[in-house]
């Protein structure tokens, strides 16, 4: 079977890396750009299923030519922006979903009258990124955030993560995770920020394992572009062909204001306006030097292709 491009021969761009490292933001500034559509989360276990008809069954779902489908006719029918209004009604619980259909509508809608390019934010897509590239035809981005950062984040909000997700994935666990079953199978429920730091691991050795078959992904540190967010968005910008304008600098710029608060308050789980350089060391605030300490165990053999022995000080 060949690969697919969506109906307006556009191509589809993916942001995907871990959740909870600033894929909502990157996903959010690239489409700054007038002419894309901004999708979120189609691998979603609650994803609305107007926008993708197939169900999800687990946090960061892998799919590959061997399983694909379950999820390619749903793909097509995204990036050819075919809302399923009626999979929607039948779905609705609540006025926040009502609301959440009419700006999904709309989104397709405009995507389908105008002829623009879909951009999928999807942390949950991590693990398929070549599958996305080969038969859907994206092009990547994948963020990466400091291990210490990224368990931090859900150390702040209470976020367990379950490894049956990657373990009841039997050819997930084949190709990539067969060795790792016993560090899964042992974890502590209750330790949120050792869960972190291996699926952390497991995340960005994958994805480090990617830069030599598809050197053509895009990946970034959210690190890197919370610094100098103009230069580093531009460069992605100038990656993915996007248009680089002034409202769009403009945009970028209010989003990492050293104006906007540095610290999401303790209620909310996502903002895109942060001040970007000074949340950059909210983790040595939230971490104990302990937590710090394992984290670094954890990930070690990983985290040294992402970041310095200086940037865990």
């Amino acid at each position: 079977m060949s690969s697919i491009i969506s109906a307006n021969e556009l191509t589809p761009i993916l942001v995907t890396g871990s959740h909870r490292s600033g894929t909502t933001w990157v996903g959010k500034m690239l489409a700054a750009d007038a002419d894309t559509a901004y999708i979120s989360e189609p691998l979603n276990v609650l994803h609305r299923p107007g926008i993708f008809r197939a169900p999800v069954k687990y946090w960061y779902t892998y799919i590959t030519e061997e399983n694909e489908a379950e999820y390619f006719p749903a793909f097509h029918e995204m990036l050819d922006f075919q809302y399923h209004t009626w999979l929607e009604i039948k779905s609705l619980r609540s006025i926040k979903d009502f609301l959440r259909m009419g700006r999904d509508f709309r989104i397709f809608f405009n995507g389908s009258m105008h002829g623009q390019r879909a951009l999928i934010k999807d942390p949950f897509a991590v693990f398929s990124t070549p599958w996305f590239a080969k038969r859907l035809n994206c092009k990547v981005v994948i963020t990466a955030r400091h291990p210490a950062g990224f368990a931090s984040s859900l150390k702040r909000l209470g976020w367990n993560y379950d490894f049956n997700n990657l373990l009841n994935q039997p050819l997930f666990m084949r190709d990539h995770l067969e060795a790792d079953r016993a560090a899964m199978e042992s974890m502590d429920k209750n330790d949120i920020v050792s869960q972190a730091a291996l699926l952390w691991k497991f995340i960005y050795r994958f994805v480090h394992g990617t830069r030599d078959l598809f050197p053509e992904f895009n990946i970034v540190r959210h690190e890197d572009l919370s610094r100098e967010p103009v230069t580093g968005f531009q460069a992605l910008y100038r990656s993915l062909g996007l248009d680089f304008t002034e409202q769009v600098k403009s945009t970028i710029e209010n989003s990492s204001s050293s104006e906007n608060p540095a610290r999401l308050a303790k209620n909310k789980t996502h903002s895109v306006k942060l001040d970007s350089r000074a949340s950059l060391d909210n983790w040595k605030k939230i971490l104990s030097p302990e937590e710090i300490s394992r984290i670094r165990k954890i990930t070690e053999g990983v985290s040294e292709s992402f970041y310095s022995e200086e940037e865990w000080r």
